[in-house]
């Protein structure tokens, strides 16, 4: 018998409910339950693939190709569930089916309306596929109060009377703000809050309190008082030195326990948190440190590389050592001659993936000073993109190397798979084709070669990655190139497209077309993130 938790933020945005959700299923995976994480997001577009990451911040890449928001990078992490295209939808999604079913004559005739017909799509969404489940946890985007969020509150409050309250759980995410001059947290924001939410016929069984500090007895009980809820089920959550804490200090403060009582789920085994506090551990006490530099173009807003900063964490932590992220804009090398300098002294770099022509001869500076200078290097995407074209230039000599993605070229070292073609045997640009291109999403296999760097790394023969983009490496090159020493050590099974490149005679210097930042957990670290901190960390004793 599956359960439904629907979690709510008020007050404010950015509260934390992607991790709350991630670290509360987490605790119950502990407990020995199966569990899946859903997201719901109440902005027009169909997903966040078009939005800018100053926007929306990351995309998080499936298996099966959905462009989802980043909190499923946050469930995958904590969790290990496998997100899907069914995990991750929006109003612009929720509406676009309505709209082609409307138009293939679906509702026989019937105005279509939000109430039941948009309604009906969400609840459809929550449920589907679910099979052993025995928890779905459905997060609600946006803030109570948001009118564009009406359509999936109301929604949840349908399912959750349809299901029985047996069955359903309300968590509301909420904030205590701290007044320095009056000295003490506010509990009426929460209190206002939880009144929207009621307001909307959802009265919530538990709130999760977010504050920078204890909150006193007294206020727990004013609020739980004032929200109609046992003071048991005000749960504070403080802010921690690390988001790998959170599910031990939740369980502490006694979140699932009160989830599953809700449930009568008095049977319960206790969790076994014992890899969450070998990784508190970790992040928290390590026995070194190493710098990293990331040169990158949207560095302004992090979250645009969330799952790229965790995956360094993560390689911290299977080498025991902090990693310290010099985040680099990669248009400051291409302004200033001596801003080169400030790789001086960093243990390793990384260029990750990234669209469009700004920052990229950056970039380029950046891969050749790894090259040159010894220094570990890790391409993602874009960066192994750009190495590539640093070494058509700088070795191969084709001063004009480019990408087509930048505008029409000589020498399209990287371009759309529509560029060239097969003939007889012999790769030429397509004089005429569509050029639109389509992106690769999703997971696609790839075969290492015996001998290299990569094999090692990864202790397989063939491995299966996730993909975003839209260009490719041209294979044509790849003779050419390998006399130059940089070597192709995976492709594509049918041998058409390059997915890794490597300098066998560096002390380590790989690229990759694909994103496996996407697959690292913190108690499963990517080969790739645990191999590259560790140079680093050799690196650092050389300097």
């Amino acid at each position: 018998m599956t359960r439904f938790i629907f979690i709510t933020g008020g007050v404010v945005s950015s509260l934390g409910k992607g991790i709350a959700s991630a670290a509360l299923g987490a605790l119950l995976q502990a407990r020995g339950y199966n569990v899946r994480l859903r997201k719901l997001d109440p902005y027009l577009n169909v997903d966040p693939g078009t939005m800018s990451p100053y926007q929306h911040g990351e995309v998080f890449i499936t298996d099966d190709g959905a462009e989802t928001d980043l909190d499923l990078g946050h469930y995958e992490r904590f969790t290990g569930v496998h997100a899907t295209k069914g995990d991750s939808v929006s109003t612009g999604g929720i509406y676009t089916s309505i709209l082609k079913k409307e138009r293939r004559g679906e509702y026989l005739g019937a105005t279509v309306q939000v109430i039941p017909h948009v309604t009906n799509e969400i609840k459809n969404v929550i449920t589907s596929g679910v099979t052993e489940e025995d928890f779905i946890i459905s997060e609600i985007g946006g803030t109570v109060g948001d009118i564009e969020s009406l359509p999936f509150l109301e929604a949840i409050r349908q399912l959750g009377y349809e299901v029985g309250r047996d069955r359903a759980l309300f968590l509301h995410l909420t904030l205590l703000p701290y007044i320095p001059t009056a000295g003490e947290l506010k509990t009426k924001p929460t209190q206002h809050s939880v009144k929207e939410l009621q307001g909307h016929g959802i009265q919530p069984d538990i709130l999760l309190c977010r504050s920078d500090r204890e909150i006193p007895a007294g206020e727990r009980r004013k609020i739980a008082l004032f929200c109609n809820i046992p003071e048991a089920n005000c749960i504070q959550a403080l802010d921690l030195n690390s988001i790998y804490e959170v599910p031990l200090a939740y369980h502490r403060e006694g979140l699932d326990t009160q989830v599953l009582k809700h449930f009568s789920m008095d049977d319960a085994p206790e969790p076994d948190l014992e890899p969450w506090r070998e990784i508190a551990r970790r992040v928290m006490e390590p026995e070194g440190e190493v710098r990293i530099a990331v040169v990158g173009k949207y560095t302004v807003l992090l979250d645009a590389y969330k799952s790229l900063s965790e995956a360094l964490i993560h390689g911290g932590i299977a080498n025991n050592v902090k990693v310290k992220i010099d985040w680099i804009e990669s248009e400051v090398f291409e302004k200033e001659e001596e801003a080169i300098q400030r790789l001086e002294g960093t243990h390793a770099i990384l260029v990750p993936g990234g669209f469009g022509e700004r920052g990229a001869e950056g970039k380029i500076e950046a891969v050749r000073f790894a090259r040159e200078r010894k220094i570990p290097y890790f391409g993602i995407c874009f960066g192994m993109q750009m190495a590539v074209l640093e070494a058509a230039r700088n070795l191969a000599g084709i001063e004009d190397a480019s990408s087509s993605e930048f505008g029409p070229t000589n020498h399209s070292i990287v371009g759309l798979m529509t560029e060239w073609e097969k003939e007889d045997g012999k790769e030429t640009r397509a004089a005429d084709g569509d050029l639109g291109g389509t992106m690769r999403l999703g997971a696609y296999p790839c075969v290492l070669e015996e001998g290299t760097l990569a094999r090692e790394v990864y202790g397989t023969a063939e491995i299966s990655e996730r993909h975003r983009h839209r260009y490719e490496v041209n294979m044509s090159y790849r003779e050419l190139l390998e006399e130059k020493g940089l070597k192709f050590s995976g492709v594509s099974p049918d041998g058409l497209l390059p997915e890794i490149v490597e300098y066998p005679d560096h002390p380590w210097f790989i690229g990759v077309q694909f994103h496996p930042e996407l697959k690292s957990k913190p108690f499963d670290p990517h080969p790739l993130f645990k191999s590259f901190v560790e140079a680093a960390l050799t690196q650092s004793r050389l300097v």
